[in-house]
């Protein structure tokens, strides 16, 4: 059963969206480069709000692992999420600071990028396009990887079917897929968890 994360959540209705959907992972983005960039006091308001069985991910790019870790232990966040060049020790320090779960996005363009996601010793690893132009990476690439993994990049309610059925990731992830001018679209979260939910069932 693949699951389902919708990450870039910034606004309250969002939070109550996916209260309703129920995805498993929703994720917030506190790198300041990114127009989803959200404040830790923003995203701990709208924590209090979210479904306690649904789990908040924080999506960091080569943080301080202070500021991570203190988001951590201050269940703030649930899981920390690195898109930057955080290597194995970072890693391993900050689940020893927090024993909370990790994971390391690797961005997916040749069979040696797979090979090396694999290696990572963080909890779970996300296979991405990384290019964040909504289009995805060859999913041919890591049709052989045998570790389970969250699988980003250009997803959306049109692909998602074809991407489970495929791959059997653990999860998708989608941020852009689901929304409309800049801003989540209930509509289209909706699509996208239907689309995922069907795949699963056959």
């Amino acid at each position: 059963m693949t699951a389902i994360k919708m990450c870039g959540l910034s606004r309250e209705c969002d939070i109550k969206a996916v209260n309703e959907i129920r995805p498993k992972y929703i994720g917030f983005v506190f790198f300041g480069k990114s127009i989803r960039y959200i404040t830790p006091e923003k995203a701990s308001e709208l924590k209090k709000v979210l479904d306690k069985d649904i789990k908040a991910v924080g999506v960091f790019v080569d943080e301080d692992i202070k500021t991570v870790a203190e988001l951590l232990n201050h269940d703030i966040i649930d899981m920390a999420q690195l898109h930057g060049n955080e290597d194995d020790e970072y890693i391993n320090s900050l689940k020893a600071m927090t024993g909370k779960p990790v994971i390391k996005a690797f961005r997916i363009s040749s069979r040696n990028d797979a090979e090396k996601a694999v290696k990572s010793t963080a909890d779970m690893i996300l296979l991405d396009a990384g290019a964040g132009n909504g289009k995805i990476f060859d999913w041919s690439l890591i049709s052989d990887i045998k570790r389970p993994y969250f699988l980003a990049g250009g997803l959306n309610h049109g692909n998602i079917s074809e991407a489970v059925k495929i791959l059997h990731p653990y999860a998708v992830d989608v941020s852009s897929g689901i929304e409309t001018n800049g801003f989540k679209d209930i509509e289209k979260m909706i699509a996208f968890a239907q689309a995922v939910r069907k795949e699963n069932e056959l």
